[in-house]
């Protein structure tokens, strides 16, 4: 096997209980696994990568990774946006909801996810997609050729294939309703178990499994029950959106009595294998009257709350708070949701939504955040073999450029990455042992085909938007420009 040596001014090493910072070090790895951390390496290597001014750390793990086209854009300044196709008219349900993007386009729209998300310096990501563009929900097909994607392009990815029983929909008088098809929501559980037994440890392990209900208001309560068994048979995390909108939280409450945790809790669902994105709105947030022990039952059960700081914010929200959750003992991971798929931005607007809702400076650090997308979410998987650059860990890694005249002085490499830097800074990206980045140029990937070829494909869908929009006003009605065009 090969071994190759990586240097770099800065290096985030792994002492057994924390990430510390080494000058002017190099990580030596043999094959996927790393064999040295530290100074001198005294055996011989077959390869050197010399990262000069720049951190060499361990890749970031996006726990609820944007696998699709972005469609935030959409809805940006387009509100509100069920009235803007984000949800479904009860005329579009009743003649049969369609495919937006055919099979290829599907399998494109992923691999073309996967080469952003390594262009950020994310090594490990759990892609979600739209549910409001299908048929139904995600299918077993495409996520054999996403697995095949994922090795291609040579990023550790888990993946299962999105299910639901119930989607949100819009009367033609403004109402809301939720139309429900148990029976193909459990199929679709049942398809997603045989997906994660037939590719948990895929391409060489570079692919594992989960499980990835839709949102909690679109389950019923036998899909909870049954897919927190399903996650328990196979070991493997199961994803559940909740507590990441008001009118989500009060539905289920009107449903069923109780806060969306406290439901979760009653169907065994909330588990150390449970990731949840976004855990927003709890007991004990400003806008939640509701009392209760929301704080308890995540703390008790080991969930993991998944913090994706950047959408969130631009439709208003944010998690009161990280730190004060985290002094609690809940663990947070971060995940990116949207394009772009920037960690280091989301890391840097999350240090700032923390600290305002504290109201105070000290609240939260650069640690705190790069600990949450590496160490946390390595440990939220049960991998501790991943986000830490440590003897035996894989040799996932990147090399972030401090050399950039914007980049500004340095006194600590991590803060300067967080107030100055962006995703945009990653210069060589490595998983599992394979140079997937090399001064930002992926093998095999022409970037710019890749974007001419999403813009196309992201065309099409807007011209299809009417027919799934309220109403079905002309796209020119649902989309409006910041400035009219002369």
């Amino acid at each position: 096997m090969t071994t190759t040596r990586v240097k770099a001014r800065y290096v985030i090493g792994f002492d057994g209980k924390g990430h510390r910072t080494l000058r002017d070090a190099e990580v030596v790895y043999r094959g996927d696994s790393i064999v040295f951390v530290g100074h001198g390496y005294q055996e011989q290597v077959d390869q050197e990568i010399d990262g000069g001014n720049a951190v060499l750390g361990p890749g970031f793990i996006d726990l609820n990774a944007l696998g699709d086209l972005d469609t935030t854009v959409l809805a940006f300044d387009n509100q509100p946006d069920w009235a803007k196709g984000r949800v479904w008219p009860e005329d579009y349900l009743a003649s049969g909801p369609l495919e937006m993007y055919s099979a290829e386009e599907q399998a494109f729209k992923m691999k073309y996810a996967f080469v952003q998300l390594i262009r950020n310096g994310i090594t490990t990501a759990l892609p979600i997609t739209s549910m409001f563009y299908r048929e139904w929900a995600e299918t077993y097909d495409e996520f054999a050729r996403s697995a095949d994607s994922a090795a291609e392009i040579g990023i550790r990815a888990y993946l299962g294939p999105c299910y639901m029983t119930g989607v949100s929909v819009i009367r033609q008088d403004g109402s809301f309703d939720t139309f429900w098809d148990e029976e193909r929501g459990l199929k679709g559980l049942d398809t997603a178990m045989a997906y994660v037994r037939a590719f948990d440890g895929a391409h060489e392990g570079l692919v594992r499994g989960m499980l990835a209900p839709d949102r909690i208001e679109n389950c019923t309560p036998e899909l909870i029950r049954r897919s927190a068994k399903a996650s328990e048979e196979l070991g493997c995390p199961i994803r559940l959106h909740c507590c990441q909108a008001m009118d989500e939280f009060e539905t289920i409450v009107e449903r069923y009595g109780k806060t969306p945790l406290e439901w979760l809790a009653s169907l065994d669902f909330l588990s150390k294998r449970a990731l949840l994105p976004h855990g927003v709105y709890i007991t004990g947030h400003s806008k939640v009257k509701r009392t209760g022990d929301d704080v308890g039952l995540l703390t008790r059960s080991g969930a993991t709350l998944i913090h994706c700081p950047l959408v969130l914010s631009r439709y208003g929200g944010s998690m009161e708070s990280f730190s004060r959750l985290m002094r609690q003992g809940i663990p947070i991971g971060l995940g990116t949701d949207t394009f772009p798929p920037d960690m280091v931005e989301n890391m840097r607007l999350g240090i700032s939504l923390c600290r305002v809702a504290e109201h105070d400076v000290a609240a939260c650090s650069a640690a705190d955040f790069y600990n949450a997308a590496t160490i946390v979410a390595a440990d939220s998987l049960g991998r501790p073999d991943l986000g830490r650059l440590a003897v035996g860990a894989k040799a996932d890694m990147t090399l972030f450029d401090l050399g950039a005249f914007e980049l500004g002085q340095v006194i600590d490499p991590i803060q300067t990455m967080m107030l100055s830097g962006s995703g945009r800074d990653f210069r060589t990206v490595i998983v599992n042992g394979r140079v997937v980045m090399k001064d930002r140029e992926l093998p095999g990937v022409d970037l710019r085909a890749y974007r001419d070829r999403a813009q196309k494909q992201f065309d099409g869908l807007i011209e299809k938007y009417p027919l799934r929009t309220w109403k079905h006003p002309l796209v020119s009605e649902i989309f409006h420009p910041s400035f009219d065009y002369l």
